[in-house]
């Protein structure tokens, strides 16, 4: 366990005061699909509302009117949102958004270098959008630090008891920080995140990810002693082999005290194709708790209830709420991928 003076990374089941997001924009990425995509925004908007503060980020005055036009058209009026005007290339704020540590002296951020997901895309404003948020006030003042280390909100996950999960497909990829040995990344988890023992899972990873095997579309903390995880039990599936390895190494794994964990299985969705023919990324590991709930992704398929079953189980006391994913994961990603959690104290003005 952690050290009481060490630094930890707050995990997402601790009280909010906010949820970021950046609204999809009509030159972006998601135009091809922009009012299905907005439609699902809409939707994430009135559930984070219900229980905490809001924070949108938009690329100017235009595009805020549009969205708050967009809003109140289906009902979500300003009450608990911010706007926040800043530039920002792409939606996915996970990876670009600052990370929440608890310290002996309260709350800070950490400010992460970000390279388009080892340089795959372009990213000039995303890689900056952490220090413009900060700048902007939204978040309030506590301190915020920049790392020189690249790394996204997306690949790790914390237990918040000094535990953290991540991947070797992504943090010791070369295109991330090709300078850094293994040791050298490990003792930058612990320094920055607090990290007494580091979890590396060595398989696993869905397929038309372009995040090199982010951990939160493979495998997630509930609760200190419970992980859901992507399962594929088809062995015809091109997946079989590597999420049978990944669930046999999660077996393996134990707590600080020794004990092994909860593991509840998520079946994979069946196989959804971009218009290209390639395989898109959708897991129901791409969860977002909330304060007294979980948004949770579907993709209308048989499974999307086995999925919010085995989810209602690992969080009894929280609301289970089905979220229609298929616009987002037509560009790689889902529902924790384009939002950020801000805990508890951490002033939305």
């Amino acid at each position: 366990m952690s050290s009481p003076h060490s630094p930890v990374l707050i995990p997402e089941w601790a009280e909010q005061s906010a949820i970021l997001l950046a609204w999809p924009y009509a030159a972006g990425d998601f135009r091809p699909w922009l009012a299905d995509v907005e439609t699902t925004y809409a939707r994430i908007t009135l559930e984070v509302i219900r229980r905490e503060n809001l924070i949108i980020a938009c690329r100017n005055q235009a595009h805020r009117q549009h969205i708050e036009n967009s809003l109140n058209s289906v009902g979500v009026f300003r009450q608990r949102i911010r706007y926040s005007c800043i530039p920002y290339n792409d939606v996915w704020v996970r990876d670009t958004a600052p990370l929440s540590i608890q310290t002996l002296h309260g709350c800070k951020f950490l400010d992460f270098r970000f390279n388009g997901w080892g340089g795959k895309y372009f990213h000039a404003d995303d890689a900056m959008l952490a220090g413009n948020l900060y700048a902007t006030g939204v978040i309030g003042t506590i301190p915020i630090a920049s790392v020189d280390f690249v790394l996204e909100g997306g690949s790790v996950e914390s237990d918040g008891l000094g535990t953290i999960l991540t991947t070797t497909r992504c943090l010791l990829n070369p295109n991330r920080n090709p300078q850094y040995s293994r040791e050298q990344i490990e003792h930058c988890l612990r320094t920055e995140l607090g990290a007494a023992r580091i979890l590396w899972l060595e398989h696993g990873h869905a397929q038309g990810d372009d995040t090199d095997a982010h951990i939160d579309t493979l495998a997630r903390f509930c609760s200190p002693d419970t992980i859901a995880y992507t399962a594929c039990d088809c062995e015809d599936d091109p997946l079989y082999k590597e999420f049978q390895a990944m669930q046999k190494q999660l077996r393996s794994f134990h707590m600080i005290s020794g004990q092994a964990y909860r593991l509840v299985p998520l079946p994979i969705p069946a196989p959804i194709y971009s218009e290209q023919g390639g395989r898109l990324p959708a897991t129901y590991a791409n969860f977002l708790i909330l304060n007294e709930a979980v948004l949770v992704p579907i993709y209308n398929d048989p499974a999307d209830g086995i999925a919010l079953q085995r989810l209602s189980a690992c969080f009894p006391d929280r609301e289970i709420v089905a979220i229609d994913c298929v616009p987002l994961i037509r560009q790689y990603g889902s529902l924790h991928c384009m939002t950020m959690q801000f805990p508890a104290g951490v002033g939305v003005p």
